[in-house]
């Protein structure tokens, strides 16, 4: 009898968890989890819309892109060398290029650069080979530009400079060549 009383003590004093106190439990479990799932969607939708701006700056930089076409010839005074002329056309699904060089906005600034000299927006003109009359390029169109380099380029015999044509939009054409050994004759294929 004692053992019993004694048992009957014991399972008094001893608590269980309630149904209320495991609902509260599991519904701060819930929260928890909703505000972490939360914060990792919103994160991960942040990063791939970063992502996306990302990639869409780099295909409008990419779709003003010229095309060299042909060689490079280059004038000279027998000299030094003081004029280049080249040809372009737009890169596969580029965005057509403002080449008006009497543009006061929103047009292609060509720049020279040597060993000793630079100069930003020299002065050039264009000639539409293919194409409509106006002086914008567009795609299956192909210009000519005639750059005239400016006083203080001293390229004379294998001497290497570079011209930039840069684009209102889109990336700039490098072209960097190196003048021959010889600058004697009045007009140079720069290859």
């Amino acid at each position: 009898m004692k053992r019993m009383h004694r048992f009957a003590q014991t399972a008094r004093e001893e608590h269980g968890i309630t149904g209320l106190e495991t609902a509260i439990v599991l519904i701060a479990f819930v929260v928890v989890a909703a505000v972490f799932a939360f914060v990792v969607l919103s994160t991960g939708l942040f990063s791939s819309e970063r992502s996306k701006e990302t990639v869409y700056a780099g295909l409008a930089k990419t779709r003003g892109s010229m095309e060299l076409t042909g060689g490079v010839l280059a004038t000279s005074n027998q000299t030094k060398i003081t004029a280049v002329t080249f040809d372009l056309t737009l890169a596969a699904g580029g965005d057509s290029v403002n080449m008006d060089p009497a543009s006061t906005n929103n047009k292609t600034v060509i720049s020279y650069v040597d060993s000793t000299t630079n100069s930003n927006n020299l002065t050039y003109t264009t000639t539409v080979i293919t194409g409509d009359a106006d002086k914008l390029l567009e795609a299956g169109e192909l210009f000519q530009i005639d750059v005239t380099l400016p006083a203080g380029a001293n390229v004379v015999a294998n001497t290497t400079f570079t011209l930039q044509v840069q684009p209102p939009t889109g990336s700039f054409m490098v072209i960097q060549r190196t003048a021959p050994a010889s600058i004697s004759q009045t007009v140079i294929n720069l290859n």
